[in-house]
């Protein structure tokens, strides 16, 4: 019979080899969270040009009705000084399903005639952001009415709306592209039901059987690989975020340089004149609360002055097909209210 040395085991019962591989995986575990803490909360990349010269045709915006009033803006004021005083050229509209149909089978396009027809006037390019989830918080933005109905009869009402859309626009030279629903592969963000893949693939083949327009889906530029989109889509807006807040580590940075957007783009299959951003960071992110609400110091952590051109730059050296500004609305809020900095640096870009 073999003789188990004392010195084998320990008085649990568990060898000493079994205690140093755990020693080991801890170990691993704590460079890894240190290495992790390290890349997201010191790490910082920074373009090294900051020229921020562009191609003519380079930057757009989102213009959100909504949001607009969230910052206490009126909207058409808003959108008049955009047209006039930075002269944008591009601009994405998201047409929010709650505003067109309150009633159901009801539409009321007002708001979208005017937006279009004055911005036609200007010599404006849109994309229609249509469907159930389109930009902006709580990202699904749904009449109440349909709350009443199947997720069957909601999906038939959402086919309904999208068509009526086009067909209500089709014949508008001023529309580049139609935008179906926003990032609806990123399922962890928005207060929206699930996605429903099959589902998905009906939106865009009703929109392709009702004008020759190409489409984009959307998709975020951090968490997504970009294949499943790129398999929908003709046209993928990336998203394009450099610094946020989490809830679990708070503020953290993406140190990633362009090679991280340009790597995931031949990953996908995604060729230069298939790419666009279609939400460059250009305001402050609110971990709570309102925007408005925000201090000077709030503000700074993800949206100083610096970083604002820091984004800008990046976007140009990225150099998609095209880079949607995100958060014009909240330029204006400063301006008028005092800090017409952002507004200045972006009036410099669209003259160009």
């Amino acid at each position: 019979m073999p003789v188990v040395k004392s010195s084998q085991i320990n008085i649990n019962g568990s060898s000493p080899r079994r205690g140093t591989w755990f020693r080991v995986a801890m170990a691993i575990f704590v460079l890894i969270l240190i290495g992790l803490l390290y890349i997201f909360k010191i790490a910082e990349y920074r373009p090294e040009k900051e020229g921020l010269e562009h191609r003519a045709d380079f930057f757009g915006i989102t213009f959100s009705t909504k949001f607009c009033d969230e910052l206490g803006l009126g909207w058409k004021e808003t959108y008049r000084a955009i047209l006039d005083e930075l002269q944008v050229k591009y601009i994405r509209i998201p047409v929010y399903w709650d505003e067109i149909e309150r009633e159901e089978g009801v539409y009321d396009f007002s708001d979208y005639d005017y937006l279009l027809d004055t911005g036609e006037k200007n010599d404006v390019k849109f994309i229609l952001s249509i469907g159930r989830r389109i930009p902006r918080w709580p990202e699904c933005h749904s009449p109440a009415w349909l709350n009443r109905q199947s997720e069957t009869e909601a999906q038939a009402a959402t086919l309904k709306m999208i068509a009526t859309v086009i067909e209500r626009y089709r014949d508008r030279a001023s529309i580049e592209y139609w935008q179906i629903e926003n990032e609806p592969f990123l399922g962890t963000f928005g207060v929206c039901p699930p996605l429903d893949e099959e589902f998905l693939q009906q939106e865009f083949a009703l929109a392709r059987s009702l004008d020759d327009r190409q489409l984009i889906i959307t998709g975020s530029g951090e968490l997504s690989s970009w294949k499943k989109e790129a398999a929908v889509g003709d046209i993928f807006g990336s998203t394009l975020y450099r610094s946020i807040h989490n809830k679990v580590v708070g503020h953290i940075r993406y140190p990633f340089s362009t090679w991280f957007y340009e790597t995931k783009a031949k990953m996908a299959g995604l060729t230069p004149e298939r790419l666009m951003v279609l939400e460059l960071q250009a305001e402050p992110w609110v971990p709570q609360g309102k925007m408005i609400y925000l201090s000077d110091s709030e503000i700074n952590r993800t949206m100083s002055i610096q970083q604002f051109k820091n984004n800008i730059q990046y976007a140009v050296d990225l150099d998609f097909r095209r880079a949607y500004f995100w958060g014009t609305e909240w330029w204006y809020w400063q301006k008028k209210y005092g800090n017409p900095e952002y507004w200045r640096i972006a009036a410099s870009l669209f003259a160009d």
